[in-house]
């Protein structure tokens, strides 16, 4: 039986057993880096395909949906489905279920309010994703916001008093550079624009919203450090305040117009592909980001920019130039930069400064080398701050 190769005393499993023990380490390495892949290529296409299908879905002739109710049906589905996996976790029973949300919403009402912040900036930022994408084209839209990562790094510093390498402070420097040129380019007319888009409020979303999600993200940190909550009880109930709040944005912005035209007016299979990849997307991506690493995010990132340029190209005619690709280069190395692990920081300025001039420290002859110490404390301060998706937070 499984549970005897897995629990049971090797010599009762005999010598299979024994023989496929001891290809266990490489299958498992094998398994591991065939896991890795796969979380590569679902962080690429989830990366890129959403700003592809919204840039899409907002171009089309016709009638054109209401983005507050595209927000709102991404919370519902997400809000639902992280509903039907706790209630797949409690193995069907209503009654647990039932008591597992009592407890864990109104019981510990605080913890709950507590995500009301980061839920309504998250809703914010969703809003000004579409303001953004329907005035920016996708590619430039991807490369500008990668300031995220800039301001989740300031936001970092200023409220868990976190430190940044050198070297990162360099890659920050060199990404604001390369947004700025992009967007020189994109002020300079890089190609025919159509004339109901508006570039300024195009860029002023995109930032706006690199904002919000610097401060949701390092702010959600702060406020569950030494929650046991699950990811899908902190989905469930990110989603709950977030349609909520949808709702209120809905009537604020568009109320009249949605009442007047319906709340599914100008819904296509395109847009309900939106849909589908916000609310689901990012569960998926928060599934599979635990086998990748921040430098396999940081890649992953870097042929996402890639992939939206060249889809831009052909799905929606957009004019590759010098400068843009000079910016997009610029963003590209920074975010790779970024993300390298302090270890791998130090030995690039190591090699750097040996390669600089005769001045190196050379180990005398005879002499033993000094201890090698090791670059991960077990420390969150040691790493790299990319934004990260909501995971479970264990507690301390």
């Amino acid at each position: 039986m499984a549970a005897v190769g897995s629990g049971g005393s090797p010599a009762a499993a005999g010598p299979r057993a024994v023989s496929a023990g001891a290809l266990e380490p490489g299958t498992a390495t094998a398994a591991h880096r065939r896991l890795k892949y796969i979380s590569l290529a679902v962080l690429v296409v989830q990366n890129a395909s959403l700003i592809l299908s919204i840039r899409y879905a907002r171009t089309l002739p016709g009638d054109r949906f209401f983005a507050t109710t595209a927000v709102v049906m991404a919370e519902v589905l997400k809000g639902l489905t992280c509903l039907l996996l706790l209630f797949a976790q409690k193995r069907g029973n209503v009654k647990h279920l039932v008591l597992f949300l009592h407890e864990a919403v109104l019981v510990q009402y605080v913890d709950t309010l507590k995500l009301a912040v980061p839920s309504l900036i998250y809703t914010l930022q969703n809003n000004l994703q579409y303001v953004a994408i329907s005035n920016l084209p996708a590619a430039t839209f991807q490369v500008t916001y990668q300031l995220k990562i800039l301001t989740t790094a300031l936001f970092s510093v200023l409220m868990l008093n976190r430190s940044l390498s050198r070297l990162q402070w360099a890659s920050l420097l060199l990404l604001f550079t390369g947004v700025a040129i992009v967007q020189a380019q994109q002020a300079g007319g890089g190609g025919p624009r159509p004339l109901d888009q508006n570039p300024g409020a195009g860029l002023a979303a995109v930032v706006a919203s690199c904002l919000s999600s610097g401060f949701a993200g390092v702010y959600f940190e702060k406020i569950l450090k030494g929650s046991s909550g699950s990811v899908w009880l902190r989905n469930l109930q990110l989603g709950l305040f977030g349609t909520a709040l949808g709702l209120v944005g809905l009537w604020w912005a568009e109320g009249t117009a949605v009442a007047h035209r319906g709340f599914f007016f100008g819904y296509t299979p395109a847009v309900w592909g939106v849909v589908l990849n916000q609310a689901f997307g990012g569960l998926l991506v928060a599934v599979v980001v635990k086998y990748a690493d921040n430098i396999l995010k940081g890649f992953a990132t870097s042929l996402s920019i890639v992939l939206s340029t060249v889809a831009s190209i052909r799905l929606f005619g957009f004019h590759v130039d010098p400068l843009f690709a000079l910016g997009a280069g610029l963003v590209i190395g920074a975010v790779y930069l970024y993300s390298l692990p302090r270890g791998a920081a130090k030995a690039i300025a190591s090699a750097s400064a040996s390669t600089s001039g005769p001045c190196t420290h050379q180990q005398p002859p005879g002499q033993p080398p000094p201890p090698q110490v090791s670059s991960h404390r077990g420390d969150v301060s040691t790493e790299p701050f990319l934004p990260k998706l909501l995971t479970k937070v264990k507690g301390s």
